[in-house]
């Protein structure tokens, strides 16, 4: 397999990890880190000193690389992305894949129409519990889904140019996204302002599935517990995926309800609750990101779709967009409707 070599562009607070990543992969060659701070890259080269530094990315474009990881604040991806498509570049993009849909369309007919490689950094559909999570999903065993509820919650860091929903909720959209295979058919937020008037730090947000199945997700910059935990909730099983877990990251629960049959006396209303054993499936657990650099090296050598495509990139944007039009229209009381994004067919590029 060719080795693929690679440039990071934005050595911040992810950046470190990526770089980590493509160093280590026997199938990449890191070969240059640009960032607009000096002390960055003085850190950079003291773990990887033989690559070459800049603080202008456009330097990478003479650089005879194959690909580039757009690890830069949100509202630059589109623009830096755009460029490194323009010259050639395979790209690799953070979440979210950019600020709004119609720059996501763009880039999307420009690393088609160049036969390029365009995957975004949704890093939880590579996740080892996760992948296990749709696998029992998958299987029946929990019986009918009957809702998923989603939390993400900690005490910062608040962001200026962004809010709580695009820099939460996109991580918790593309697991929902993966998980049910399907888009949603409608979607609505609430939120509130407490530190800042003009951001929201606190959202709500409900989503309505296909088959009537309602996925919900809380996410907080102002929380006094670090959450990360996804329930699902069945009518045979309940499973919990809780990403602070070191180990016992998924938990299956023999717990439910039977509903009685119908009777007109109050008195013979009784549900029957079953609970059994808990269940802690034993998933080999390797590093998300050291799977997602992975497989986007294998996407680029083997001229295949990555999962996390710029499709996928771009549902999850249009579905964070109509969140945000709920959440700041919260007034109305009414139910943004979504339209599902009609997909054009996807040829393996």
């Amino acid at each position: 397999m060719k080795t693929v070599k690679v440039g990071i562009i934005g050595y911040g607070y992810w950046g470190p990890n990526l770089a980590r990543n493509f160093f280590d992969l026997p199938s990449a060659e890191l070969v240059a880190i640009a960032d607009l701070r000096e002390d960055r890259l003085s850190r950079a080269r003291s773990f990887f000193p033989e690559i070459r530094t800049t603080t202008d990315y456009n330097e990478l474009f003479d650089m005879d690389l194959d690909a580039v990881v757009v690890s830069v604040p949100p509202g630059l991806h589109y623009p830096v992305a755009k460029k490194c498509l323009q010259n050639g570049l395979h790209v690799l993009i953070e979440k979210p894949m950019t600020q709004n849909s119609e720059q996501a369309e763009e880039l999307i007919q420009l690393a088609e129409a160049r036969n390029l490689t365009l995957m975004v950094g949704h890093t939880f559909m590579y996740n080892s519990a996760v992948i296990a999570l749709k696998k029992f999903i998958d299987s029946g065993e929990l019986g009918d889904i009957y809702y998923l509820d989603a939390a993400r919650l900690n005490l910062g860091l608040f962001q200026r140019e962004s809010n709580v929903l695009w820099d939460l909720a996109p991580h918790d959209v593309s697991i929902l996204l993966y998980l049910l295979g399907q888009d949603p058919v409608s979607v609505s937020a609430y939120g509130t302002s407490c530190v800042f008037d003009t951001i929201f730090d606190v959202a709500y947000v409900n989503l309505m599935f296909p088959n009537q199945i309602p996925a919900h997700i809380h996410v907080s910059w102002l929380d006094p517990c670090k959450v990360r935990r996804i329930t699902v909730v069945g009518s045979k099983k309940m499973i919990v995926f809780n990403d602070m877990e070191n180990e016992q990251k998924l938990k299956i629960y023999d717990k439910g309800v039977d509903a009685p049959e119908y009777t007109d006396g109050y008195g013979e209303f009784h549900c029957n609750y079953r609970s059994g054993d808990i269940l802690i499936p034993n998933v080999r657990m390797t590093e998300p990101l050291r799977q997602e650099c992975q497989h986007f090296l294998d996407s680029v050598s083997n001229k295949t779709r990555p999962d996390s495509d710029g499709y996928n990139g771009l549902r999850v944007v249009r579905i964070i967009e109509a969140a945000e039009y709920s959440l700041k229209n919260s007034s109305s009381k009414e139910t943004f409707a979504w339209e599902p994004l009609n997909m054009p067919a996807l040829r393996q590029m």
